[in-house]
């Protein structure tokens, strides 16, 4: 009786007992098969759900390795499988497992399409040929599924896997190819808030995400799967555009931006303050990573002597009065980091009190703010910029004109020289060679200035829309500031200032964001963006 090993595999777990190529029907049809050999006697059998014969390389299958083994001990006499390709569909290294099993002294035979034998050139051509073409249908397979998904995503509809929090899953009216109805992703108005909510108080009070998790947990708001919110889910949700209306390729459709439940403006402020806080930007971060203290500039704040960070610090003064009683107070103070450690040789002061720094910023702020006060309408500040766009094309005008004034001229000069050569011309050469020289420079320096003037009228278009943003969110904190909680200030003066630096003394410089500054430029005191106090 000759041993026989039988091996099975689907593709997908969604194929085990499913459909006409799963497990119980390809056992059944080898137990039929080996019951009409006669001489036969299946003594093993491996089983492989979910595994793809394409995707998943022979060393890494259990299986196979196992029956590799197998054979080495001479276990076996036969390794039986429904179909050649439940061996693996990879073109370049199945047909060599199969080989490798034949030279072991195992026949390999398929209920399909028989024994697998190597005895002449043909044999081997023909072996490669079927997991050629086994290979080729897998990856035809997969460009359709691919095809097939993208398509539903581009389209709103659900392809499997958890479902995004801040929506849900009702039925679309459309059925697959095997009747079955395909859902579709639509906004959860209970947990569009929740997004609303982590988004403002992400941008306006600073919250980073270990405190915006704990502060949802501590109201009682769960995820879809009745857990409680995670630092990491934060981030997700926060990074996710997705919530844009746009996949993570960047496409986005008609039906993705009606799922969209965050603005452009508020996801480009969102990833501004992530990225700020990220590590590697750490030289360069003006956003505090937290909010939790009581000082203004928690983190955004520089010593002016040897340019390091200034930390925030509790620290409580005490002493004895007169009459014998303890004053006892706790104040916070900004240190610098790098004198308080001795790390280098920095002439500044130690610690400042947080209270009378912030004062001033205080001060500046509203001096910022006053300047807005002249400040146009949205609808003026637009025109303003296409004011300059028409500037810009004028000049443009111009310069295309003297161009092709120029080279005219050029042509003209260029045309005297034969006569020139023959004498019948009023210029030398050398006279013609200076002039058109000349005339090739001045022709050269005007193009150049056209490209230049193009691309700022490129950037100026470009920038409409971020400028008006920006300046409705500069009009906005102006009106809001006076009233705003210690943790909202603390954003606006983050987002506000590039670089705050302390000195001796207590003199404060501040440096705007650009984004900011030109406000100030156009309707403000420049001497307002780099202020001394």
């Amino acid at each position: 009786m000759k041993r026989v090993y039988c091996l099975y595999r689907v593709s997908t777990k969604k194929q085990v007992d499913k459909n006409e190529n799963d497990i119980p029907m390809q056992k059944n049809a080898c137990h039929d098969f080996v019951i009409r050999q006669n001489d036969w006697s299946i003594l093993k059998e491996f089983s492989e759900k979910g595994v793809s014969g394409y995707k998943v390389s022979a060393q890494n299958r259990d299986a196979i390795q196992e029956l590799k083994d197998a054979a080495v001990k001479n276990e076996f006499d036969v390794l039986l499988v429904f179909m050649f390709d439940r061996i693996g569909r990879i073109d370049d290294e199945t047909p060599f497992v199969v080989e490798w099993f034949v030279k072991h002294g195992i026949e390999v035979w398929s209920v399909q399409e028989g024994q697998q034998r190597f005895d002449n050139h043909v044999d081997k051509l023909m072996n490669y040929l079927r997991y050629w073409q086994a290979s080729g249908e897998s990856q035809k397979t997969s460009m359709r599924i691919k095809n097939s998904m993208e398509q539903m995503e581009i389209a709103g509809l659900y392809t499997g896997g958890p479902v995004k929090f801040g929506y849900r899953l009702v039925d679309s009216g459309l059925v697959n190819k095997k009747g079955q109805p395909i859902k579709k992703l639509e906004i959860d108005p209970a947990e569009e808030a929740v997004i609303h909510l982590i988004d403002d108080m992400t941008v306006h009070n600073g919250y980073g995400s270990w405190r915006m998790a704990q502060y949802l947990n501590e109201h009682g708001y769960k995820t879809h799967t009745g857990k409680g919110f995670t630092s990491m889910k934060i981030i997700r949700i926060l990074r996710d555009s997705y919530y844009c209306g746009i996949l993570p390729d960047g496409r986005t459709s008609e039906a993705l931006q009606k799922l969209r439940i965050r603005s452009d403006d508020m996801a480009k402020q969102i990833g501004f303050i992530l990225d700020q806080r990220n590590m590697k930007n750490e030289e360069k971060r003006h956003v505090a990573r937290n909010t939790k203290g009581k000082a203004l500039l928690s983190g955004n704040v520089f010593c002016a002597h040897c340019g390091s960070r200034l930390v925030t610090i509790r620290y409580t003064d005490r002493y004895i009065r007169a009459d014998g009683s303890e004053y006892s107070v706790e104040q916070a103070k900004y240190a610098c980091y790098h004198k308080s450690r001795k790390l280098c040789e920095c002439d500044g002061q130690t610690t400042y009190q947080a209270d009378q720094i912030d004062k001033i910023i205080t001060q500046i702020i509203r001096k910022l703010f006053s300047c807005m006060t002249g400040a146009p309408e949205e609808e003026k500040l637009q025109l303003l910029f296409k004011q300059q766009i028409a500037r810009n094309r004028a000049e443009q005008k111009k310069a295309t004109l003297e161009i092709s004034k120029s080279k005219d001229q050029l042509a003209k000069l260029q045309m005297e020289i034969g006569k020139s050569l023959t004498g019948d011309s009023v210029y030398s050469p050398e006279d013609l060679s200076q002039a058109i020289t000349v005339l090739k420079e001045k022709i050269s320096a005007v193009e150049n200035k056209l490209v230049k003037l193009q691309d700022e009228e490129e950037n100026k278009k470009s920038s409409v829309d971020l400028i008006t943003s920006a300046y409705n969110q500069f009009k906005s904190w102006a009106d809001e500031f006076d009233t705003a909680t210690l943790e909202q200030k603390k954003m606006i003066a983050c987002q506000l200032f590039k670089r705050v630096e302390v000195g001796r003394d207590y003199k404060v410089s501040v440096e705007l964001n650009m984004t900011y500054k030109q406000f100030c430029n156009e309707w403000g005191n420049e001497a307002s963006i780099y202020m001394a106090v």
